[in-house]
């Protein structure tokens, strides 16, 4: 099947033909993933005989593809400009970023909040990636809703309550640490750090000492 008709299953049909040339100019291996908890995307620089490769959740709400995308070709970009020398999310990728998303807010793809949020992060020069959580949530308020109401995020259960991840771990709530939650593995005793807006089903009615 053509690319451009299969990336405009995962993003906006406008931005489909451009992420399309992208793919093949910079000789990039573009693949849809499966889900990950601890990320929306990923890219690989080459490697072992490997070129380029770059990973995006196929989950995702059309606008969060779309700006992962963009996310990961920034990082390959930035990475024919100036190998290992340049930092993961430093100046140059931020440069990159901005100028990669421009032709995408020509094209007005993006709702008023969303293309506010990707402003504010590129401004910011203390956001450090896509986990910046005023961008996070302005994309999530695009997901369709979930299947299950038991399905919060970790900001919104109480302290000192139980959840579980998909992998049917079970943790406690603790204390904020900076902009991160303390939570304790109950089987292993085990701290873990978690962002605000990780997904976690809540179990109801139980709490921890």
């Amino acid at each position: 099947m053509d690319k451009v008709k299969i990336l405009e299953k995962y993003l906006p049909a406008q931005a489909a033909p451009l992420i399309a040339r992208w793919i093949d100019y910079f000789k990039c291996e573009f693949k849809i993933s499966r889900n990950r908890n601890s990320k929306f995307g990923d890219y690989r620089s080459p490697y072992g005989g490997k070129g380029h490769r770059i990973s995006v959740n196929y989950d995702l709400n059309p606008y969060a593809f779309l700006v992962t995308t963009v996310h990961e070709f920034a990082h390959l970009h930035t990475w024919n400009e100036h190998k290992q020398k340049a930092k993961p999310h430093g100046t140059e990728w931020k440069n990159n970023f901005k100028k990669m998303m421009q032709p995408f807010f020509e094209k007005d793809i993006f709702p008023v909040d969303i293309k506010k949020a990707i402003v504010s992060y590129l401004d910011n020069p203390a956001a450090s990636s896509c986990s910046d959580l005023n961008l996070y949530r302005a994309l999530r308020k695009y997901d369709p809703p979930k299947a299950s109401e038991a399905i919060l995020t970790v900001e919104k259960i109480p302290l000192k309550a139980l959840f579980k991840l998909k992998d049917g771990r079970v943790f406690r709530k603790d204390e904020k640490l900076r902009k991160r939650f303390k939570c304790t593995e109950i089987a292993t005793r085990r701290i873990y750090l978690f962002s605000p807006v990780a997904e976690v089903e809540l179990i109801e009615g139980a709490t921890a000492a």
